[in-house]
């Protein structure tokens, strides 16, 4: 039994008050969440250490809170886990019913994020103005879009696997300039190499209803290195993202509207 102090009073050790999160911490870990892919959420992570530092937590913290997500996001099967609050919820919903504003939002609130922003060769040449701003918003979704498929396709080749970060390309479903309000959408991407990116942008390949690579006749008939690098994958199911499944009518969308037949 511990001994009881002179003053006949038991002093118990204060227990350090836990900090509600904030919206703007939430945006934060959101966007963490996103950019990462799914078996990097631990506190080693050097990024969860680095956003740990920016919002005064730690990365055990952190780290819980990106796993909270995953308890949220209707993309996994997560039956079960709970441990999120009201206000986690309300800014996810928030955050997936306006991919381009909170994405840019979200970004330019990270100190080490905006200060690579501005630092951008061609941002700093433009005159501060509507224009700018602009090209600012349009420059920074492009790059979460990139981070965000990326990372939900484990940083490989949907088609053929390949793992080398520098030839791959987050590549929109639905063509950029055609539909505003899915651009950093992550459902509106897939993780391609630069050959097979070029072959979906440009109709020569497409996914039909069941995730499998569907050629076009042209690759199928004249193009002599179809059988190497199309028509070995013709018919097979892409690597499925851990998360965000590339939307149905998106991909009904390049099915009529890109693919060449």
């Amino acid at each position: 039994m511990s001994p009881v102090p002179r003053s006949g009073i038991v002093r118990r050790m204060a227990t350090p008050e836990r900090k509600a999160w904030t919206r703007d911490e939430l945006l934060l870990a959101i966007s963490l969440y996103c950019r990462t892919p799914f078996g990097r959420i631990h506190m080693r992570n050097p990024e969860i250490i680095e956003l740990a530092a920016v919002l005064g937590r730690t990365p055990g913290a952190v780290s819980l809170k990106l796993a909270n997500f995953a308890a949220i996001d209707p993309s996994l099967d997560r039956k079960g886990a709970s441990n999120f609050s009201r206000l986690d919820r309300e800014v996810w919903n928030e955050f997936f019913q306006d991919w381009n504003g909170m994405a840019y939002d979200s970004q330019m609130k990270h100190p080490r994020l905006r200060e690579k922003v501005l630092a951008w060769d061609d941002i700093a040449a433009i005159p501060p103005g509507r224009t700018r701003d602009a090209v600012i918003q349009a420059r920074v979704n492009q790059d979460f879009f990139r981070q965000m498929v990326l990372a939900q396709f484990d940083e490989k080749c949907c088609i053929t696997g390949l793992p080398v970060k520098e030839l791959l390309v987050a590549s929109h479903i639905v063509p950029w300039a055609r539909d505003e309000k899915n651009r950093t959408n992550p459902r509106n991407g897939l993780c391609l190499n630069s050959l097979h990116d070029r072959a979906f942008d440009t109709g020569l390949i497409t996914l039909d209803r069941g995730f499998r690579v569907v050629l076009s006749s042209r690759l199928r008939t004249d193009t002599a290195a179809a059988p190497r690098f199309f028509r070995d994958y013709e018919g097979r199911q892409i690597i499925m993202p851990r998360r965000f499944l590339p939307d149905q009518d998106l991909l009904e969308y390049h099915r009529a509207n890109v693919f060449r037949g």
